[in-house]
């Protein structure tokens, strides 16, 4: 049973269900990306050339984040990606060095506020791994019309107790000390 029925049959009106998608763009075609070698471009001070591994490539991406290094896992915008903002990327040459794609920070792909370098990751998340599944987008958002007698669902955890009644899954609180 899909979970938009199960809200309605707890009497809580679904005015609509969203994909992340939808919200906030087509995050396909950003990968996780460990970056092999980091050198700074022969003609310009403030851009670094890298190579970097895609799992099913290695790629050139010129660089003009400052915390690039080398070693680093990243986000990855490949060549035809499209992000969050509407920006399509394509192979170019900055100052004569061919960039195949671009390593991303958090608000590039809007998934977080840090604009000052490169978002990055944990050492132990898989090269060429999608974006959408590392970070859990492949989601829905449900924009539900409650009534005034249910103000117990005006919070996530309400709603998590509701569903946990009806469909026996245990809702898991956060731990807050």
């Amino acid at each position: 049973v899909k979970t938009g029925e199960l809200l309605t049959d707890l009497g809580l009106e679904v005015e609509g269900i969203e994909t992340i998608e939808s919200i906030k763009g087509s995050l396909k075609g950003i990968v996780i990306g460990e970056v092999l070698t980091c050198v700074q471009h022969p003609n310009a001070d403030r851009l670094k050339v890298t190579e970097v591994n895609l799992g099913d490539q290695v790629v050139q991406i010129v660089c003009g984040a400052p915390n690039a290094s080398t070693g680093m896992k990243v986000p990855a915008a490949l060549v035809k990606a499209r992000l969050p903002g509407g920006l399509v990327i394509k192979k170019a040459k900055l100052r004569g060095e061919l960039s195949q794609g671009m390593r991303c920070s958090a608000s590039e792909l809007e998934i977080g506020d840090d604009s000052s370098g490169l978002m990055s990751l944990d050492q132990d998340i898989v090269v060429g791994s999608d974006i959408r599944d590392i970070f859990d987008l492949n989601d829905n958002v449900f924009t539900l019309k409650l009534t005034a007698n249910r103000g117990d669902c005006l919070s996530i955890m309400g709603i998590a107790r509701e569903l946990q009644a009806i469909d026996g899954v245990t809702a898991q609180h956060p731990n807050v000390d």
